[in-house]
């Protein structure tokens, strides 16, 4: 889902927050890189729509607060070779 930019923030956001996706899946989901997901949800979706931003920001955080934990696990799977 290319296309306009205020309508795919908006779609972004209520798939993060129906799905507690993080960037990186949403981004695979719609077909966008990383960069235009955070930037669709930082910058455009601050703007447009407060309250929807609110209610993105914590599963953001919260993703951001946990990726640490999941990069360990990844790599302790890779050497273990349950990948």
């Amino acid at each position: 889902m290319k296309g306009m930019p205020e309508e795919r923030a908006v779609a972004l956001a209520h798939y993060i927050i129906e799905n507690k996706a993080t960037v990186r899946s949403a981004a695979r989901q719609f077909g966008v890189s990383k960069s235009t997901v955070h930037k669709d949800i930082t910058y455009r979706l601050a703007r447009q729509n407060h309250a929807l931003y609110e209610e993105v920001r914590p599963v953001l955080e919260q993703n951001l607060r946990e990726r640490h934990i999941r990069g360990g696990l990844a790599t302790k799977r890779k050497y273990k070779g349950i990948a």
